[in-house]
Protein backbone atom coordinates (compact mmCIF):
# COMPACT_ATOMS: atom_id res chain seq x y z
CA UNK A 1 0.00 0.00 0.00
CA UNK A 2 1.38 3.21 -0.64
CA UNK A 3 1.76 5.33 2.53
CA UNK A 4 1.75 8.92 1.01
CA UNK A 5 -1.38 11.10 0.68
CA UNK A 6 -0.95 14.18 -1.22
CA UNK A 7 -2.03 17.98 0.39
CA UNK A 8 -4.90 18.18 -2.54
CA UNK A 9 -6.29 14.49 -1.67
CA UNK A 10 -5.94 15.73 2.11
CA UNK A 11 -7.81 19.23 1.33
CA UNK A 12 -10.23 17.66 -0.70
CA UNK A 13 -11.23 15.12 1.91
CA UNK A 14 -11.55 17.91 4.61
CA UNK A 15 -13.41 19.78 2.39
CA UNK A 16 -15.95 17.25 1.40
CA UNK A 17 -16.49 16.05 4.86
CA UNK A 18 -15.08 12.94 4.91
CA UNK A 19 -14.04 11.82 8.37
CA UNK A 20 -10.26 12.04 8.69
CA UNK A 21 -8.16 11.97 11.33
CA UNK A 22 -4.91 14.28 10.90
CA UNK A 23 -2.14 13.80 13.38
CA UNK A 24 0.93 17.07 13.67
CA UNK A 25 4.04 15.22 15.10
CA UNK A 26 6.57 18.02 14.77
CA UNK A 27 9.65 17.06 16.45
CA UNK A 28 13.19 16.88 15.89
CA UNK A 29 16.62 16.00 17.30
CA UNK A 30 17.66 19.07 18.92
CA UNK A 31 14.59 20.97 19.02
CA UNK A 32 12.12 20.15 22.09
CA UNK A 33 9.75 22.88 20.81
CA UNK A 34 7.41 20.80 18.62
CA UNK A 35 4.36 21.99 20.52
CA UNK A 36 5.08 25.24 20.48
CA UNK A 37 5.35 25.08 16.86
CA UNK A 38 2.10 23.61 16.65
CA UNK A 39 0.51 26.04 18.79
CA UNK A 40 1.69 29.07 16.28
CA UNK A 41 0.33 26.77 13.23
CA UNK A 42 -0.84 23.88 12.11
CA UNK A 43 -3.44 22.46 9.15
CA UNK A 44 -6.85 22.97 10.67
CA UNK A 45 -7.81 20.19 12.85
CA UNK A 46 -4.96 18.70 13.46
CA UNK A 47 -4.68 17.40 17.10
CA UNK A 48 -0.75 17.87 18.58
CA UNK A 49 1.14 14.30 19.16
CA UNK A 50 3.85 14.90 21.86
CA UNK A 51 6.34 12.20 20.06
CA UNK A 52 9.36 12.13 23.10
CA UNK A 53 6.00 10.79 25.52
CA UNK A 54 3.81 9.14 23.37
CA UNK A 55 5.55 7.64 21.42
CA UNK A 56 8.13 6.36 23.26
CA UNK A 57 8.60 5.03 26.75
CA UNK A 58 11.27 6.67 29.08
CA UNK A 59 14.91 6.14 27.93
CA UNK A 60 17.17 3.71 29.20
CA UNK A 61 20.79 2.33 28.33
CA UNK A 62 19.45 -1.19 27.83
CA UNK A 63 16.10 0.22 25.75
CA UNK A 64 17.12 3.05 23.59
CA UNK A 65 16.19 6.76 23.70
CA UNK A 66 13.04 5.99 22.10
CA UNK A 67 11.94 2.67 23.19
CA UNK A 68 8.57 1.83 21.77
CA UNK A 69 5.82 2.32 24.52
CA UNK A 70 3.87 -0.47 25.81
CA UNK A 71 0.85 -1.35 23.64
CA UNK A 72 -1.90 -0.24 25.90
CA UNK A 73 -0.64 2.81 26.72
CA UNK A 74 -0.14 3.56 22.79
CA UNK A 75 -3.48 2.49 22.74
CA UNK A 76 -4.87 5.35 24.96
CA UNK A 77 -3.11 7.81 23.16
CA UNK A 78 -4.57 7.01 20.18
CA UNK A 79 -8.04 7.23 21.76
CA UNK A 80 -7.55 10.81 23.14
CA UNK A 81 -6.42 11.49 19.59
CA UNK A 82 -9.94 10.74 18.32
CA UNK A 83 -9.18 7.69 16.21
CA UNK A 84 -11.83 5.11 16.33
CA UNK A 85 -11.77 1.65 14.54
CA UNK A 86 -11.43 1.86 10.66
CA UNK A 87 -10.52 5.60 10.53
CA UNK A 88 -8.24 7.24 8.04
CA UNK A 89 -5.61 8.75 9.63
CA UNK A 90 -3.11 11.51 8.42
CA UNK A 91 0.25 12.32 10.21
CA UNK A 92 2.34 15.14 9.16
CA UNK A 93 5.22 16.96 10.25
CA UNK A 94 7.61 19.63 9.26
CA UNK A 95 10.45 17.89 8.67
CA UNK A 96 10.26 15.83 5.15
CA UNK A 97 8.14 13.45 7.53
CA UNK A 98 11.18 11.56 9.43
CA UNK A 99 9.23 12.21 12.64
CA UNK A 100 5.57 12.00 11.25
CA UNK A 101 6.99 8.37 9.98
CA UNK A 102 7.26 7.25 13.61
CA UNK A 103 3.94 7.63 14.14
CA UNK A 104 2.66 6.19 11.01
CA UNK A 105 4.99 3.05 11.86
CA UNK A 106 3.53 2.37 15.13
CA UNK A 107 0.04 2.87 13.95
CA UNK A 108 0.79 0.37 10.79
CA UNK A 109 2.36 -1.92 13.60
CA UNK A 110 -0.43 -1.67 15.79
CA UNK A 111 -3.10 -3.09 13.03
CA UNK A 112 -4.36 -0.16 11.47
CA UNK A 113 -4.34 -0.29 7.59
CA UNK A 114 -5.38 3.34 6.35
CA UNK A 115 -2.99 5.55 7.68
CA UNK A 116 -1.03 7.72 5.49
CA UNK A 117 1.70 10.06 5.76
CA UNK A 118 1.14 13.45 4.44
CA UNK A 119 3.75 13.83 1.39
CA UNK A 120 5.77 17.17 2.08
CA UNK A 121 4.11 17.69 5.24
CA UNK A 122 2.99 21.65 6.03
CA UNK A 123 5.04 23.51 4.13
CA UNK A 124 3.73 21.46 1.43
CA UNK A 125 0.82 22.24 2.89
CA UNK A 126 1.02 25.82 2.95
CA UNK A 127 2.78 25.72 -0.56
CA UNK A 128 -0.33 25.22 -2.18
CA UNK A 129 -2.09 27.86 -0.67
CA UNK A 130 -4.12 26.28 2.09
CA UNK A 131 -4.98 27.93 5.16
CA UNK A 132 -3.67 27.18 8.86
CA UNK A 133 -4.22 28.04 12.02
CA UNK A 134 -3.06 28.97 15.71
CA UNK A 135 -4.68 27.44 18.97
CA UNK A 136 -4.98 23.61 20.37
CA UNK A 137 -7.40 21.47 18.62
CA UNK A 138 -9.36 19.15 21.35
CA UNK A 139 -10.45 15.58 19.92
CA UNK A 140 -13.64 13.67 20.69
CA UNK A 141 -12.35 10.54 22.49
CA UNK A 142 -11.95 7.50 20.29
CA UNK A 143 -12.58 4.11 20.65
CA UNK A 144 -9.72 2.14 18.30
CA UNK A 145 -8.34 -1.27 19.58
CA UNK A 146 -4.68 -1.36 18.59
CA UNK A 147 -2.86 -4.90 18.31
CA UNK A 148 0.88 -5.32 17.70
CA UNK A 149 2.20 -7.69 15.54
CA UNK A 150 1.49 -5.92 12.10
CA UNK A 151 4.61 -4.89 11.01
CA UNK A 152 8.28 -7.27 11.52
CA UNK A 153 10.86 -6.26 14.42
CA UNK A 154 14.21 -7.28 15.03
CA UNK A 155 16.44 -7.48 18.52
CA UNK A 156 19.74 -6.73 19.15
CA UNK A 157 20.51 -10.28 18.75
CA UNK A 158 18.80 -10.55 15.22
CA UNK A 159 20.65 -6.90 14.64
CA UNK A 160 24.40 -8.30 15.03
CA UNK A 161 23.42 -11.82 12.91
CA UNK A 162 21.32 -9.82 10.03
CA UNK A 163 24.33 -8.94 8.12
CA UNK A 164 24.94 -12.14 7.33
CA UNK A 165 22.04 -13.17 6.07
CA UNK A 166 20.57 -10.26 4.51
CA UNK A 167 21.13 -6.16 4.46
CA UNK A 168 20.95 -4.16 7.64
CA UNK A 169 20.52 -0.08 6.53
CA UNK A 170 21.53 2.65 8.68
CA UNK A 171 18.74 5.28 8.25
CA UNK A 172 21.13 8.27 10.09
CA UNK A 173 23.61 10.82 8.57
CA UNK A 174 26.70 9.58 6.77
CA UNK A 175 29.11 11.40 9.42
CA UNK A 176 27.46 9.80 12.32
CA UNK A 177 27.44 6.50 10.58
CA UNK A 178 31.68 6.78 9.90
CA UNK A 179 31.70 7.62 13.41
CA UNK A 180 33.32 11.23 12.45
CA UNK A 181 30.86 12.66 14.74
CA UNK A 182 28.45 11.33 17.52
CA UNK A 183 26.16 14.17 18.97
CA UNK A 184 24.13 12.36 21.94
CA UNK A 185 24.78 8.11 22.04
CA UNK A 186 27.61 7.13 24.30
CA UNK A 187 30.63 5.45 21.10
CA UNK A 188 30.70 6.92 17.81
CA UNK A 189 30.40 4.51 14.64
CA UNK A 190 27.83 2.01 13.70
CA UNK A 191 26.87 -1.95 13.81
CA UNK A 192 29.58 -4.08 11.75
CA UNK A 193 28.03 -4.64 8.07
CA UNK A 194 25.64 -2.18 8.42
CA UNK A 195 25.45 0.14 4.96
CA UNK A 196 25.15 3.49 5.28
CA UNK A 197 21.71 5.04 3.52
CA UNK A 198 20.75 8.11 4.88
CA UNK A 199 17.32 9.66 5.63
CA UNK A 200 17.99 12.54 4.14
CA UNK A 201 18.11 11.19 0.68
CA UNK A 202 14.73 9.77 0.63
CA UNK A 203 13.42 12.74 -0.06
CA UNK A 204 13.87 15.77 -2.23
CA UNK A 205 14.72 19.92 -1.79
CA UNK A 206 10.61 20.24 -1.20
CA UNK A 207 10.40 17.45 1.54
CA UNK A 208 8.46 15.15 -0.60
CA UNK A 209 9.77 11.79 -1.06
CA UNK A 210 11.23 10.81 -4.07
CA UNK A 211 9.31 8.91 -7.23
CA UNK A 212 9.40 5.37 -6.60
CA UNK A 213 11.29 4.41 -9.06
CA UNK A 214 14.22 6.30 -7.84
CA UNK A 215 13.93 5.28 -4.50
CA UNK A 216 13.83 1.49 -6.27
CA UNK A 217 17.55 2.23 -8.11
CA UNK A 218 19.07 3.87 -4.94
CA UNK A 219 18.10 1.07 -2.52
CA UNK A 220 18.62 -1.39 -4.91
CA UNK A 221 22.43 -0.20 -5.65
CA UNK A 222 22.59 -0.83 -2.01
CA UNK A 223 22.16 -4.00 -2.29
CA UNK A 224 17.99 -4.31 -1.54
CA UNK A 225 16.64 -7.17 -3.24
CA UNK A 226 12.98 -8.64 -2.85
CA UNK A 227 14.54 -12.08 -1.93
CA UNK A 228 17.03 -10.29 0.57
CA UNK A 229 15.90 -9.93 4.05
CA UNK A 230 16.27 -5.79 4.86
CA UNK A 231 16.20 -4.51 8.72
CA UNK A 232 16.85 -0.77 9.03
CA UNK A 233 17.76 1.32 12.17
CA UNK A 234 19.15 4.69 13.12
CA UNK A 235 20.02 6.36 16.62
CA UNK A 236 16.76 5.66 18.17
CA UNK A 237 14.06 4.21 15.58
CA UNK A 238 12.57 7.09 14.75
CA UNK A 239 13.56 8.11 11.25
CA UNK A 240 14.80 4.52 10.44
CA UNK A 241 10.53 4.30 10.12
CA UNK A 242 10.75 7.17 7.51
CA UNK A 243 12.99 4.99 5.64
CA UNK A 244 10.93 1.30 6.20
CA UNK A 245 8.21 3.94 4.54
CA UNK A 246 10.45 4.86 1.64
CA UNK A 247 11.42 1.15 1.07
CA UNK A 248 7.50 0.51 1.18
CA UNK A 249 7.34 2.58 -1.40
CA UNK A 250 10.51 1.45 -3.66
CA UNK A 251 8.35 -1.80 -3.47
CA UNK A 252 10.80 -3.50 -0.74
CA UNK A 253 9.33 -4.86 2.90
CA UNK A 254 11.83 -4.50 5.88
CA UNK A 255 11.90 -4.20 10.10
CA UNK A 256 12.71 -2.03 12.61
CA UNK A 257 14.90 -2.52 14.73
CA UNK A 258 13.15 -0.09 17.33
CA UNK A 259 16.60 0.03 20.03
CA UNK A 260 18.55 1.18 17.21
CA UNK A 261 21.92 2.61 17.50
CA UNK A 262 21.09 4.04 20.78
CA UNK A 263 20.33 0.77 22.59
CA UNK A 264 23.29 -1.08 21.06
CA UNK A 265 26.30 1.60 21.48
CA UNK A 266 25.10 1.51 25.25
CA UNK A 267 26.57 -2.70 25.55
CA UNK A 268 30.25 -2.42 25.69
CA UNK A 269 29.82 -6.38 24.57
CA UNK A 270 28.60 -4.78 21.26
CA UNK A 271 31.17 -4.44 18.66
CA UNK A 272 31.26 -0.86 16.95
CA UNK A 273 32.79 -0.28 13.17
CA UNK A 274 33.89 3.01 11.76
CA UNK A 275 34.69 4.50 8.13
CA UNK A 276 32.87 3.93 5.40
CA UNK A 277 32.94 0.42 4.94
CA UNK A 278 30.30 -2.09 6.64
Amino acid sequence: MNPLMDVSALNRRMTSGERTVLLDVRWALGDPHGREHYLLAHIPGAVYVDLPTQLAGPAAPREGRHPLPPLQQFQESARCWGIRNNDVVVAYDDTGSTAAARLWWMLREAGLSTVYLLDGGLAAWRAAGYAVEGGLEQASLGDVTLNGGAMPVIDTMQAAQWPDRGVLLDARAGERYRGEIEPVDPRAGHIPGAVSAPTAENIGSDGRFLPPEELRGRFTALGVRADVPTAVYCGSGVTAAHEIAALEIAGFPAALYPGSYSQWSNDPANPVATGAAP
